[in-house]
């Protein structure tokens, strides 16, 4: 999330099986290029087509009218996680969400409304208070991700301590909000506001900031979204009645404040991050039923950003990543609820776009918070900066994900989100502290950086603790005819409304076959369709121990529609194959992958210390191609080296080591060691190398 508005630092300075990310096959044809105004009017000569139509150029109108959906995930209360990597990364974010106090999370809020701080130490980072050294204008965005995480964590688990601390503060949060008026609840008083309407559409002075010139506002809709987000999750997930009232004071709030402005002015305010504010506006509608919350919703289209999406073009190059993935979950939202396909295919298009052209081979997108070139220029996004795949990109795509899959659920939806699953979210928290990253940089030679334990409250801090709390969200869905198996995790799930039980036993990714067993109260007929990923040669299985004799492509699902009951069991194989993806645009820079797991080299641990890992006060990537050691020699010449391939086929030069899962390069200058993504810490590695 960027503040462009001053030169003060800021908060952050379908595709085919989806399997190449940075040269992956679409799901669409590729678009032509696109204009370079996304607002503007062709003009036409006597004679010539007539001038293109704005698909969001009139005023937008409601209308509810709920699109029934395809197929939805189990609810979490049905799903545990029980084992793996999966299993100890829920552990230790939930570690992490304990360790944080009520009363400190609360601090910025009661400080703001006037009220008793109650002793409390206040927290740093972005959450330090008003009166701090450091204070942001960002303050309380972390509370707001910590009661979603909280209202996940209940709904994942069952942790009533959890759940009981959330409902405390939503209780004190309720003060807070009657005392400054009853529906306005922020960490930040409204002040913020009136500078971001008085100040937008407004000439920026050139030069630094000078003193008492009034500045733009820190993305205060952004810092308000999580709050009410907050709010709906512990409503819809942690049944805490309470939370709804305060949500819908919120949305009162929301809906009075935009109402107030002209559709010319909103949409300059709009230049300005927003968040999903538009989300959580129709989250309420669809609770509520009240269509004046969608109406206020409908207020927060930035028409300049969704115009050339619902026309499939990609104008992108230079916005803000995160800033407008929210935009387009809202825009799916706001579909899902009223059927308006302008909305439909401003999620279609984009993530298709996204995920095909604009992503890394991890399933990461964005540079230094941005897209800096033109689609399919990834080698050339790279150079631009250390700052790639900042990881809140990563948690709300895959949200998005989900949105698309339950309108269409074709399995490649789930090769993306496995994919960006186990290398852009698995893999950057750590086990023992459940600190997080905010970049995920792919710049050779760097390493992993991660939070602190109450010094930093990044954004991707806040996403994170949401992300590793909901880890059982999207394992199973279901529709009218039966399940499906989409990730191979091991879990278990209670489906209560047939009387079934299945228990999935894995240690996918470290191996690649899983087994289901079934526990029925009485014979079900139901089918049960499993997700053949799209990266392996051929899947075998077995049903009750004999080997199915046809199976599936890769790429699509088994369906076993039969009479289940207690001790039936499925063994899946889904052997993994080393496989090379290059960048778009330069055929020598490649990454490997085993299955779906990025492999990275590993350059050792040379010139870190415990202090450049853990306990990062700032997001910042530092350069890693400075000097070590011997000042006069840099890191990088010595560390990175070019490759050279034998032959087509990686396996014929890359060999399995003597651990699983590793491989080493054969026949180079000096050979590399190379092992999942996901598994690198304290150490410098490199995914991407020229290979010749």
């Amino acid at each position: 999330m960027k503040n462009k508005s001053t030169s003060r630092p800021t908060r952050r300075s379908f595709a085919g099986a989806m399997a190449g990310m940075g040269a992956a096959a679409t799901l669409a044809a590729q678009q032509p290029a696109a204009p370079p105004n996304p607002t503007a009017v062709t003009p036409t000569r006597p004679g010539g087509p007539p001038p293109e139509v704005q698909p969001f150029a009139a005023p937008i109108e409601f209308t509810r009218r709920d699109v029934a959906l395809k197929v939805k995930p189990f609810p979490m209360s049905q799903v545990r996680v029980t084992g793996g990597v999966f299993k100890a990364a829920e552990d230790a974010n939930r570690g992490y969400m304990s360790r944080l106090a009520a009363d400190r999370l609360l601090y910025n809020f009661r400080q703001n409304a006037g009220l008793d701080v109650k002793g409390a130490e206040p927290l740093g980072g972005w959450e330090a208070p008003a009166d701090g050294k450091h204070g942001t204008e960002l303050r309380g965005h972390f509370t707001g991700h910590f009661l979603s995480a909280s209202a996940n964590l209940y709904a994942s688990t069952g942790d009533k301590e959890a759940k009981a601390k959330a409902d405390y503060m939503v209780a004190e949060l309720a003060k807070v909000q009657q005392k400054l008026g009853g529906g306005y609840l922020s960490a930040f008083p409204t002040e913020l506001f009136d500078r971001l309407d008085t100040l937008s559409g407004k000439p920026r002075p050139a030069g630094p900031p000078q003193p008492g010139q009034p500045q733009m506002p820190w993305a205060p809709f952004y810092t308000i979204h999580k709050i009410f987000a907050g709010m709906l999750d512990m409503h819809t997930l942690a049944g805490n009645a309470q939370a709804l009232e305060v949500a819908k004071g919120m949305g009162d709030w929301a809906d009075r404040w935009s109402a107030s402005k002209t559709e010319e002015h909103m949409q300059e305010i709009l230049n300005e991050e927003f968040g999903g504010i538009a989300e959580s506006l129709y989250n309420l509608a669809a609770i509520t039923n009240n269509d004046r919350y969608a109406k206020a919703g409908d207020r927060f289209t930035k028409k300049r950003f969704v115009n050339p999406l619902a026309l499939r073009r990609d104008e992108l190059r230079g916005l803000h990543v995160n800033t407008h993935v929210p935009q387009v979950i809202a825009a799916a939202r706001r579909y899902e609820i009223s059927g308006d396909l302008r909305f439909h295919d401003v999620a279609d298009y984009f993530l298709m776009e996204v995920s095909s052209a604009r992503s890394y081979v991890t399933g990461g997108t964005s540079n230094g918070e941005l897209w800096q070139a033109e689609p399919r220029r990834l080698a050339a996004e790279l150079k631009r900066s250390t700052s790639t795949e900042e990881c809140c990109c990563s948690y709300n795509l895959m949200k998005l994900t989900r949105h698309l899959y339950s309108w269409n659920p074709d399995p490649k939806y789930f090769d993306y989100f496995e994919r960006t699953l186990l290398n852009e979210r698995i893999g950057t928290i750590r086990l023992d502290k459940g600190y997080t990253q905010y970049y995920s940089s792919l710049t050779p030679g760097a390493w992993k950086t991660f939070n602190s334990e109450d010094k930093a409250f990044w954004c991707c801090t806040g996403t994170g603790v949401e992300e590793y709390a909901k880890l059982n969200d999207s394992i199973y869905w279901h529709d009218e005819r039966g399940l499906f198996v989409n990730l191979y995790i091991p879990s278990d799930l209670d489906w209560r409304e047939k009387g079934l039980k299945l228990r999935q036993e894995t240690n996918f990714p470290d191996d690649h076959t899983s087994s289901l067993t079934v526990t029925a109260d009485k014979p079900v007929q139901t089918a049960f369709r499993l997700r053949i990923p799209s990266w392996t040669s051929s899947a075998r299985v077995k049903l009750n121990g004999r080997a199915l004799e046809a199976t599936a492509e890769p790429g699509s699902y088994l369906t076993l529609d039969r009479t289940w009951k207690t001790g039936d069991r499925i063994d899946l194989e889904m052997p993994m194959r080393l496989t090379v993806e290059a960048m778009p645009d330069d055929p020598n820079m490649q990454a490997f992958l085993y299955g779906p797991l990025v492999l990275a080299g590993d350059l050792g641990d040379e010139g870190l210390t415990e202090q450049m890992i853990i306990g990062q006060q700032g997001p910042a990537v530092r350069r890693p191609d400075g000097p070590a050691g011997n000042p006069n020699r840099p890191l990088l010449e010595a560390i990175v080296v070019p490759l050279h391939a034998a032959s087509p086929d990686p396996a014929s030069w890359i060999k399995p080591a003597d651990k699983p899962q590793t491989f080493r390069t054969t026949g180079q200058k000096r050979d590399v060691t190379l092992k999942p993504l996901n598994k690198m810490l304290d150490r410098r590695y490199s995914v991407y190398w020229e290979v010749s």
